[in-house]
């Protein structure tokens, strides 16, 4: 007799994972304000060819701070990147409304669904698949911790 191999899925936990997803969206509008107009992201993916330079030379204090904002500033453009090519994967319709309800001005849920011509509860749907795949592509996705029981 053969036996059947069953694989199952962890279980999500949901509030957990949109609550990093919310956060992660918040910190990548916050970051936007700062950014000045010509660096600010097209909602399209970009690539750059230019691999990043590294050095081993000792800096003063003051050096160090500019450093540091320096790399604050990387941080921030690098999130922002992180944030905008999670949204390019979504498909059209999530990503309408990730952009419309969380980046652009602030829109409420029914004002939104209703702009988008949709029943209340097909919008909540829509919504809750375009933060699970939010963040799938950006993985920040939440498991429940299952107790094991040890034998």
């Amino acid at each position: 007799m053969v036996s059947q191999l069953f694989f199952t899925l962890p279980e999500i936990d949901r509030e957990q994972t949109k609550s990093l997803v919310e956060k992660a969206l918040e910190n990548y509008r916050i970051y936007l304000l700062s950014v000045p107009e010509d660096k600010i992201p097209k909602m399209t993916a970009t690539y750059s060819l230019v691999p990043p330079t590294f050095s081993n030379e000792f800096h003063s204090q003051t050096e160090q701070i500019a450093i540091g904002n320096i790399d604050y500033e990387v941080a921030k453009e690098k999130h922002i990147e992180w944030v905008t090519r999670a949204i390019n994967r979504l498909r059209y319709k999530e990503r309408e409304l990730i952009i419309k309800r969380y980046l652009e001005d602030e829109v409420y849920d029914y004002e939104l669904y209703n702009q988008m011509g949709m029943s209340e509860r097909k919008y909540y749907r829509l919504k809750a698949r375009a933060f699970y795949n939010l963040a799938f592509a950006l993985k920040v996705e939440k498991y429940v911790e299952k107790d094991v029981v040890g034998s």
